[in-house]
């Protein structure tokens, strides 16, 4: 949709860049030719200045381009000194450029061009911006030795408590408890100590199909130290495993239901659906509609109010579909559309002006 919004809006084409630097001065341009840009995007230019010029200091750039079809020219003065460091971060965007550029170039040629390569690896050690080729490494501080070996994984393990909004998880005693994939929690005196995490002694569990969970409490056997037990809950303990686990109503998508609701024409009908979709009855919908209107100019009106008026976040989503909304209202040569706008806005609670609609 928004590639066709593009197409559909006049672009800027026949773009040309022309450089004016003193004599002694070159310019190599970094960032590949532009052919268009279009309505909303924004176009980079990096070029890099090479050599040294005794006279003048100054220099500029002039772009000409095409915009429905009338002809502008911009023009761009810098100094060729400037009065202040201003650090590399320039330097680096041109040579990502570039970068990007020949690493594009290499892909095409299937690396049969030589040179594209060792130039790309070349660039980037010098500007310091990584490439397909090139990755940081960890060195020494001292001398600046590369780290040999791999690197090694430390493990910290969790204390994890699962809680009863797991589904198929009930309260039961310690007895019936089943372990746990990683840790089973038990009574601190059935656990031999281990370091970082207590483990229970499997064979004083008895394995159960499903995991459940039992009453914790925090005891401080130690200053640091901290030891979890487990305590009887419920005596009572109930099983429900084979309940099915309750299944959500899908949300429907109001936008969607919306779309679908609108004629190839472009218009609406007034029907239960569309009162469904704007969160009214029938009668709601029809008792504000000026008597001079037709109920299809009515509906299609309250059909945009509600898309500006509730959806503008995804306005590229129906964007189209206004514009064929819009279209086949002004055909229909409707009149008191300023009256259906403003009753639109009364029933949905909106504030969306009739300019904005493209009435």
């Amino acid at each position: 949709m928004q590639s066709l919004r593009f197409a559909l809006q006049p672009a800027v084409v026949d773009i040309s860049v022309k450089w004016n630097v003193p004599k002694g001065v070159s310019v190599t341009p970094l960032s590949p030719p532009i052919r268009v840009v279009f309505q909303g995007q924004r176009a980079i230019l990096y070029a890099q200045l090479t050599g040294e010029s005794s006279g003048d200091t100054e220099g500029s750039v002039t772009v000409k381009y095409s915009l429905a079809k009338q002809p502008v020219e911009n023009q761009l003065s810098f100094i060729l000194k400037p009065a202040e460091d201003t650090g590399m971060t320039v330097h680096r965007l041109g040579a990502r450029t570039l970068i990007q550029s020949l690493e594009v170039e290499e892909r095409e040629q299937d690396g049969e061009k030589e040179g594209v390569k060792e130039k790309v690896i070349e660039l980037s050690v010098q500007s310091g911006v990584s490439s397909a080729f090139t990755a940081f490494i960890a060195v020494h501080k001292g001398d600046g030795e590369a780290l040999q070996g791999q690197l090694l994984r430390r493990q910290v393990p969790t204390p994890m408590l699962y809680h009863s909004s797991m589904s198929k998880m009930n309260l039961c005693s310690m007895s019936q408890c089943s372990p746990m994939p990683m840790m089973n929690l038990c009574s601190m005196s059935q656990c031999s100590p281990m370091p970082m995490m207590n483990l229970c002694d499997m064979a004083q569990c008895s394995p159960m199909p499903m995991v459940k969970t039992c009453s914790l409490q925090m005891n401080m056997s130690a200053p640091g130290l901290a030891a979890f037990e487990v305590f009887d809950s419920d005596d009572n303990c109930t099983e429900d495993f084979d309940s099915p686990a309750p299944t959500s109503k899908p949300v429907r998508d109001l936008l969607l239901q919306l779309i679908s609701l609108q004629k190839a024409s472009g218009s609406w009908v007034l029907e239960a659906a569309l009162s469904e979709v704007l969160a009214k009855t029938e009668e709601e919908v029809s008792k504000p509609k000026p008597a001079q209107v037709d109920q299809e100019v009515w509906a299609t009106v309250l059909a945009l109010v509600w898309l500006y008026g509730f959806k503008m976040e995804a306005q590229e989503d129906w964007q189209f579909v206004a514009m064929k909304a819009v279209s086949w209202i002004q055909a229909q040569k409707a009149t008191s559309v300023s009256e259906c706008v403003q009753a639109g806005n009364n029933l949905l609670g909106c504030q969306v002006q009739k300019d904005t609609l493209g009435l």
